[in-house]
């Protein structure tokens, strides 16, 4: 895989900026009563760079913010959460967006939708108890309105960055 210097520097900065992202959202103490809801910011990243530098630079780019940000403010288990997240938010959002029946607001849903279910999938075999499976609804309710703001946030972001890569 061969980039130029100018995709390795955008690289670099969404890296930087997710990174950042994550951690002003560290900083939030929103609490909505369900243990490890966020808005996650750092998903506009993800879906800014899913349409603007490809899908394999965008699963770097997702593998090493959840590693940075575990390893960094978190401990192992919130890094087995958000990676068996962002894994499964990311083949979904990929699979969408390669579909080309989604907008990208609808593509960034299907990422914050499934972002939830992939930590609902871990923490129930983690906990062992299915009664987990009763956050769902609401995760997905949560997964949805997020999604739908970042799928905003990062479409405009696209429309203005997309030139740089044309």
């Amino acid at each position: 895989m061969k980039m130029n210097t100018r995709k390795i520097a955008y690289l670099g900065l969404l890296i930087a900026l997710a990174f950042v992202l994550s951690y002003v959202e560290v900083l939030l103490p929103l609490n909505i009563g369900i243990p490890g809801a966020k808005v996650g910011l750092a998903n506009i990243v993800i879906v800014v760079a899913l349409y603007t530098i490809g899908g394999k630079n965008t699963a770097m780019l997702s593998l090493v913010r959840v590693l940075l940000v575990g390893l960094t403010f978190g401990n192992f288990a919130m890094m087995l959460y958000s990676l068996a997240g962002a894994v499964l938010s990311f083949v979904m959002m990929y699979v969408a967006k390669r579909t080309k029946k989604l907008s990208i607001t609808g593509v960034s849903v299907i990422g914050g939708v499934f972002h939830n279910v992939g930590q609902i999938i871990v923490a129930i075999f983690v906990l062992e108890t299915s009664q987990l499976i009763y956050y769902l609804p609401f995760l997905i309710v949560i997964g949805t309105i997020s999604g739908v703001v970042i799928g905003i946030l990062s479409g405009m972001i696209c429309r203005r960055v997309k030139v740089a890569f044309a």
